[in-house]
C-alpha cells in the first residue's frame, strides 16, 4: 500500500486533500426527485423536450440532444411542474445502465422532462457547484461507488434514498469547484469540437465517394467511358476455412474471423502491420484450400449478417509478403482474374449506395441475412480505366488519413481529459 502523501487524507471516495469534506449528497441539502410513468402515452414529434438514459453518456456529462424524443403536455400538468428541468441541475441514471451522469444547461430552451429512470438532483446552495458535483460523480471511481450501493435484486438499480447516500468529496470553497468544473468544461468543449470535424470531414468523404465511385464527377484529365461489369467478370469466388473463435489463439498461422470483418471501422487488413493483433489458427497450412488463402488484393465479404448495414462488409488484404492468412467460416473470398481493378480502389468501390442496395436486394435470410457465391457473381460494379481507379482511390486515402489523423488527436484528447479528471477530483492538482 502506497504512502499517503503530505497534506492528504484517506477517505471512503479514495485519497483526497486534507482540507476538502466528504459529504452524503443528502447532506447538502439539495431537491431530489425523479421523473414518473406513463410518459409514453405523451410522445409526441414535437412540444416539451423529453430526457432518456440514451441522451447520457458516460464519455461527456452534457446530453445529447441530437436523437431526442418530445412529450405533448399540458400546461397545468402538476406533475411536470414538478420534474421540469433547470439550469444547473443533475442527472442520474438509476435502473438498467446505472451511474450514467447528466448536467442540465440553459441550451434546453424548451421545457425539458426525464422519466422515472432518472434521478433529479437540484442544489440549492452557496457552498456546492452542481457542475463539480456532475464531474465528480461521472469520474471512474464514483461508478463503482454507484454500483457498491445498488440494489442486487432481480431488478437491480437505485432508489432515491441511494442517491442521497451517494457520497462526494468537495473542495473547500465553491470558487475552486467552479475553477475545477470549467476547466474539465474547457477540455469536454475541445472533445465536442474535435468530434464535429471528424463527423464533418466523415461526411464530406461519404460524399466525395459517392460523387467519384459513380463518374457523376470526373476527375481533370479522364473522360472515357466506363464499363460495368459483373463481380463474376472480376472475380473467382471461394469460401473460407471453418472454425471457432474458441479455436484461435495467439500461435499458428493469421485467421479471418467473419466476426473481426464487422468490428472493424477499415476496409482493409495491413497483414505486416497489424500482424499481432490478428487471430491465430495452429493448424497444418495444407489443410486449408487454396481459395481460402489470402493474397495481397484479395477482397473478403461476410456472408452472414444481423442487419442490414453488415450485409456488404467486406475488407481488402494487404499481404506484400506473403504471410500465410487463412480467410475463417462466414466469408467469401474474391480473387481477381485479371488485373483490371487497383488494388486501392478496391477499399472503396463497394461502399456506393447502388452496391449495397446490390447486396440487399440478393441476401437471403431472416434473423441473419447473408449474400450467397452465386449471387455475389450477379452485382454490377462500374469500372473505370486502371489510372482513373487509382487517382480517385488516393483523392479518398488522402481524405482517409486526414480523418484517421483527427481521430488520433481526439484519442488523445479524451486521455488527456481523463488524466485531468482525476488528478483535479483527487485534489493532486490544485487550481487557485
Amino acid at each position: 500500500m502506497s504512502a499517503i502523501p503530505a497534506g492528504y487524507k484517506q477517505t471512503e471516495v479514495g485519497v483526497i486533500p486534507v482540507d476538502w469534506a466528504v459529504k452524503h449528497i443528502g447532506e447538502l441539502k439539495p431537491f431530489v426527485t425523479s421523473g414518473s410513468r406513463g410518459w409514453a402515452s405523451h410522445y409526441s414529434e414535437y412540444g416539451s423536450t423529453f430526457i432518456r438514459i440514451t441522451n447520457l453518456s458516460r464519455s461527456c456529462i452534457y446530453p445529447d440532444l441530437n436523437d431526442l424524443r418530445y412529450v405533448d403536455i399540458g400546461a397545468n400538468d402538476s406533475e411536470a411542474t414538478r420534474t421540469q428541468l433547470c439550469d444547473g441541475d443533475v442527472l442520474i441514471s438509476i435502473t438498467a445502465d446505472i451511474g450514467i451522469v447528466g448536467y442540465v444547461t440553459e441550451s434546453l430552451t424548451k421545457p425539458a422532462y426525464i422519466n422515472q429512470h432518472i434521478a433529479l438532483v437540484r442544489f440549492d446552495s452557496d457552498q456546492t457547484d452542481p457542475r463539480f458535483v456532475s464531474y465528480f460523480l461521472a469520474s471512474e471511481n464514483s461508478q463503482k461507488l454507484f454500483r457498491a450501493l445498488t440494489d442486487s435484486g432481480a431488478k437491480a438499480g437505485m432508489n432515491l434514498t441511494t442517491v442521497r447516500q451517494t457520497r462526494v468529496a468537495l473542495p473547500p470553497t465553491k470558487a475552486e469547484q467552479e475553477a475545477i468544473a470549467e476547466a474539465l468544461s474547457d477540455a469536454d468543449a475541445l472533445i465536442e469540437s474535435l468530434e464535429q470535424l471528424v463527423a464533418k470531414k466523415r461526411h464530406l468523404k461519404q460524399g466525395t465517394m459517392q460523387e467519384l465511385l459513380t463518374g457523376k464527377k470526373r476527375l481533370p484529365g479522364f473522360s472515357e467511358e466506363w464499363e460495368v461489369k459483373r463481380l463474376g467478370e472480376l472475380f473467382t469466388f471461394s469460401g473460407g476455412y471453418s472454425a471457432s473463435r474458441d479455436q484461435l489463439s495467439v500461435e499458428g498461422h493469421c485467421y479471418l474471423h467473419y466476426g473481426d470483418i464487422h468490428k472493424s471501422s477499415k476496409t482493409y487488413i495491413d497483414v505486416r502491420a497489424e500482424y499481432q493483433d490478428i487471430p491465430k489458427l495452429d493448424i497444418p497450412l495444407r489443410t486449408a484450400s487454396a481459395g481460402s488463402l489470402l493474397d495481397d488484393g484479395d477482397v473478403v465479404f461476410v456472408d452472414a449478417s444481423e442487419d442490414d448495414a453488415g450485409t456488404s462488409k467486406h475488407v481488402v488484404i494487404v499481404n506484400n509478403e506473403k504471410t500465410p492468412f487463412i480467410s475463417g467460416l462466414h466469408t467469401i473470398v474474391a480473387k481477381s482474374k485479371a488485373d483490371e481493378m487497383a488494388h486501392e480502389y478496391r477499399r472503396y468501390c463497394f461502399q456506393t449506395l447502388a452496391i449495397r442496395q446490390q447486396f440487399l436486394f440478393y441476401a437471403v435470410g431472416t434473423k441473419v441475412s447473408g449474400i450467397s457465391k452465386s449471387n455475389i457473381v450477379k452485382i454490377t460494379l462500374p469500372v473505370p480505366s486502371v489510372p482513373e481507379q487509382t487517382a480517385i482511390a488516393t483523392i479518398l486515402s488522402d481524405m482517409d488519413a486526414e480523418i484517421a489523423e483527427l481521430e488520433t488527436q481526439l484519442a488523445k484528447t479524451r486521455a488527456i481529459k481523463q488524466g485531468m479528471m482525476h488528478k483535479l477530483r483527487t485534489g493532486e492538482i490544485r487550481l487557485p
